[in-house]
């Protein structure tokens, strides 16, 4: 395998995180991370234009090959539902007008995939995501939720790739 770089992203419609990684094999390095922040006055048509432009700078600047976004889950407010998944739009619309290739993760399999269990808190990815990065101080929540789905979406594909190499080995013969 040849080094790849990831982008992780973890939207909200008041902060939307991103985390850049290289993978090298097995081996992840943190190249960025960061959160683009709206005006919690803004209407939320002008939050979500910020997202988008957000998002195609940060592609713009990092050159990923490939992205994975965290899923939208079911809020008990409707209202929060909807609006997280307007943000995720429009991140989204962001990466597909790059002609980049997204895959989607649903939270609880990023956690398990960073902490060993879908049921962490945001400190425990947090405190994870730095040991597996090898970061000086602990990233802020949102992007730290983002470097989790970039290591995420980085394990999957090289099991993914694994697999399809385990596929094109000879079979043994039963006897």
């Amino acid at each position: 395998m040849t080094t790849i770089r990831l982008l992780g992203i973890d939207p909200g419609s008041r902060i939307t995180g991103y985390g850049i990684i290289d993978m090298d094999g097995p081996r992840s390095r943190h190249v960025a991370h960061g959160c683009i922040q709206m005006d919690s006055d803004q209407p939320l048509p002008e939050r979500l234009k910020t997202i988008y432009e957000g998002v195609t700078q940060v592609i713009q600047q990092y050159q990923p090959a490939e992205v994975a976004a965290e899923q939208v889950f079911m809020h008990r407010n409707p209202d929060s539902a909807l609006k997280l998944g307007q943000a995720r739009g429009a991140a989204l619309c962001a990466v597909v007008m790059a002609g980049l290739p997204v895959s989607e993760y649903a939270a609880r399999a990023i956690k398990q995939a960073v902490v060993g269990t879908g049921a962490a808190d945001k400190t425990q990815v947090q405190r994870m995501v730095a040991l597996l990065l090898n970061l000086p101080e602990l990233p802020p929540a949102d992007a730290a939720d983002a470097l989790a789905v970039a290591i995420c979406h980085g394990h999957t594909r090289q099991t993914l790739h694994r697999l399809g190499a385990a596929a094109l080995l000879p079979r043994r013969r039963r006897r």
